[in-house]
């Protein structure tokens, strides 16, 4: 690690692997001169010591954090920004900014923030009707590689898209196979509908490559789906954590990914558990086959068989 002005501290959170630089001088910052001398003290002797690990600050934004000192700054040189290179894969890092500041309640005095990060090719944080989920334009290439980056996950692994409305679907898949109402009986809910894609439609190719089929979202939560309105295209929607980790029904079960969003945008704990939304095939006339079970299995069953769906055997 080089010596630099602001020497950086790495945190190693217990839920992930993924390692995190983050500055000292930020938790140097709090209290007062006396209690802020003591903590650069503490820092210098870590340091000069050779200590392997000195336990964060309570009050650090990432509580379950731990910090490794490298050298001790002067006291002008803290500040509130926390400086992070975050490490999200192998052959790749990303230097970023980040503070307190980017989490944000998921209000509406907040959509504007979201639809500018969007529009700007940026990742978000945001809760659905089930989980919390990454979320970046569904037509940057860019903004879906860095998805797959921030989650360590494959590409041969689709994204779901959301839009705003049911009406909107039309724009992204095809849909006129389908008996009239029956996307307005499953959406908006927790329901992914998987779709052809079409000829006609709107999204980058470089989604999914190599599918001709797509799964579309209509959560029913106001909050993302405005952020998909006001954007005025999909979003690329996927759960927030790392591959293979459980899902997050709050934004302190991602924590350590946080550094790597635009913002995170908490509307509290989510009431719906970890299973996601149900996924279910519709790309057959008349057909439909259930791919994930997850909060609305019986529900979506029940409204299929009222328009003469059969489960495929």
């Amino acid at each position: 690690m080089s010596d630099t002005f602001d020497y950086s501290s790495l945190f190693l959170s217990p839920a992930s692997p993924v390692p995190l630089l983050v500055s000292c001088a930020a938790a140097a910052a709090r209290g007062g001169k006396k209690r802020r001398a003591g903590k650069m003290q503490a820092c210098a002797r870590a340091a000069g010591e050779g200590l392997p690990l000195v336990r964060a600050p309570a009050r650090q934004p990432l509580a379950q954090s731990f910090v490794k000192v490298s050298r001790l700054p002067s006291l002008h040189e803290t500040n509130r920004v926390v400086s992070c290179s975050a490490r999200v894969s192998e052959n790749i890092s990303h230097k970023i900014e980040a503070s307190t500041d980017h989490i944000l309640p998921a209000s509406q005095d907040h959509v504007v923030k979201a639809i500018e990060a969007i529009n700007g090719g940026q990742v978000i944080a945001v809760p659905t009707d089930t989980i919390y989920g990454f979320a970046c334009d569904a037509c940057s290439a860019e903004a879906v590689n860095r998805i797959y980056e921030i989650k360590g996950r494959i590409h041969t692994r689709p994204l779901a898209i959301c839009v705003a409305d049911v009406p909107e679907i039309s724009r992204f898949a095809v849909v006129d196979h389908l008996p009239h109402g029956l996307l307005h009986s499953l959406l908006p809910g927790p329901v992914t509908v998987v779709l052809k894609r079409g000829e006609n439609s709107i999204l980058e190719r470089s989604l999914n490559p190599g599918l001709d089929s797509i799964g579309v979202r209509v959560p029913k939560l106001d909050f993302i789906r405005s952020i998909a309105r006001g954007a005025g295209s999909a979003l690329a929607l996927t759960s927030a954590n790392l591959s293979g980790r459980p899902s997050s029904v709050s934004v302190k079960d991602f924590g350590d990914l946080w550094p790597h969003c635009s913002y995170v945008f908490d509307g509290g704990i989510l009431p719906s558990g970890r299973a996601g939304s149900t996924i279910v095939d519709l790309i057959t006339p008349g057909v439909y086959r259930i791919l994930r079970d997850g909060s609305s299995r019986e529900e979506t069953m029940a409204v299929l068989g009222k328009f003469g769906f059969v489960e495929a055997s």
